[in-house]
């Protein structure tokens, strides 16, 4: 017998190489049904991927060899089960990272964060934003490249989120309002020869932080299993929103899609930026809320800080306080509403200072919605509140996962 026969009877061989080449195709669709928690055990990968049980354990197995998923060698059943235990599959704690990054009008920071929307470390954030884009994702990505070289662990890419429009394909921030960036800064080309130059390995990718913090909350927070997801937040400052379509991130024809922030609520209120008056993006944010509670935005915490602790501490024994929050979850209900009647979502998230304001009094924010919407009307849009901590972070990192998710093998392969 030739050194190189294969021990097996004849065709056992062809027959497990036949699966995988079969499975290679699933790989990353199945990869991805494990990062968003949809497939926590070896029966449901199955029957989701529509493939045979041993397909599917070739390609779990595959997965796991890239280090990617981890699969439960001795799988138990569940109390009350019937029928032979599946093997429950998992992230792997100890894989490939990726680095995200955001920017935003109070600072910045950096992080590493695992599959399944895990962040695994994070770096201390900063609180000053340079008028010089390159200066300010020159450190955050030098931030990242030490949390990298501290934990020793592979990165797959990088994504960065930004509180701008980002125009594609170009990857240009477009108004960056509060950063004192210039308009048209090529953030993208930047942040990738940052990214370059630290000796960071994979590709880099560049986002508005609302598009993403929706990506992420559709993946992994308040948004899973809805279809037709529409996001609405404040941060620091301004108003942002974004829309998930069957699953995907709709981001227009040029990465422009969903500026709520100026929407008319308020005909005769404060100038917007944009040269219009009574924008969402002026009326609802928490230099809106903290001046129409008559309180001075003073310089130790952020605006959104601020505003979020004077809800949460003065809504209830301040009548100032409580007129200024019904107002803005007036204006805010007002948006959400000509929004509801045009893209007719199956669920709102708020997040931010939005989310604050939903706490504070939900009835009356679905109140407004429903009374001006027609399709509020006809039944009524869940409206809840974001639940992942730093959402724009986590999905600034699905943005670099995506490769991996498309093709694990070739994306690792290098």
């Amino acid at each position: 017998m030739s050194g190189n026969a294969d021990p097996r009877p004849a065709g056992e061989g062809t027959t497990s190489r036949t699966r995988l080449d079969r499975g290679r195709g699933a790989l990353g669709p199945a990869l991805e049904l494990v990062h968003t928690g949809r497939a926590p055990t070896r029966a449901v990968l199955t029957a989701e991927l529509g493939v045979t049980r041993a397909t599917a354990g070739a390609v779990a197995s595959e997965l796991e060899a890239l280090g990617l998923i981890r699969v439960d060698a001795r799988p138990t059943a569940s109390a009350g089960s019937q029928g032979r235990p599946s093997h429950r599959l998992s992230v792997a704690e100890d894989g490939p990272v990726v680095l995200a990054a955001q920017v935003h009008a109070d600072g910045f920071r950096a992080a590493l964060v695992g599959l399944g929307g895990r962040i695994v470390a994070t770096s201390p954030g900063c609180e000053t934003v340079d008028a010089d884009p390159a200066k300010v994702l020159g450190s955050v990505v030098e931030a990242g490249a030490d949390l990298l070289r501290t934990t020793g662990r592979r990165c797959a890419g990088a994504g960065l989120a930004v509180p701008s429009a980002v125009a594609e394909p170009d990857g240009l921030a477009l108004n960056p309002l509060h950063l004192a960036w210039p308009v048209g800064a090529p953030v993208r080309r930047i942040f990738a020869e940052c990214v370059r130059a630290a000796g960071i390995s994979g590709p880099a990718f560049t986002g508005n932080d609302v598009n993403l913090a929706a990506l992420a909350e559709h993946r992994h927070g308040a948004g899973r299993g809805s279809r037709d997801l529409l996001c609405v937040a404040t941060g620091h400052r301004g108003v942002g929103g974004a829309l998930v379509l069957d699953g995907r991130l709709h981001t227009g024809s040029s990465g422009l899609a969903l500026e709520v922030g100026h929407l008319t609520v308020n005909p005769e209120g404060r100038p917007c930026h944009c040269g219009s008056r009574g924008c969402l993006d002026v009326e609802a944010d928490p230099l809106a809320l903290l001046t129409a509670a008559g309180r001075e935005p003073g310089p130790e915490v952020s605006l959104l800080q601020q505003a979020k602790d004077l809800i949460r501490t003065q809504y209830d024994d301040d009548p100032a306080v409580r007129t200024a929050t019904e107002a803005l979850i007036d204006r805010l209900g007002l948006g959400l509403a000509g929004l509801v009647n045009i893209l007719n979502p199956d669920r709102i998230i708020l997040g931010g200072l939005h989310r604050t304001l939903l706490d504070a009094d939900p009835e009356r924010l679905r109140a407004v919605v429903a009374d001006r919407s027609l399709w509020g009307q006809s039944g009524g849009v869940p409206i809840l509140a974001c639940t992942l901590d730093h959402n724009s972070l986590v999905g600034a990192a699905e943005l670099a996962w995506q490769p991996v998710l498309d093709d694990p093998l070739g994306a690792l392969a290098s």
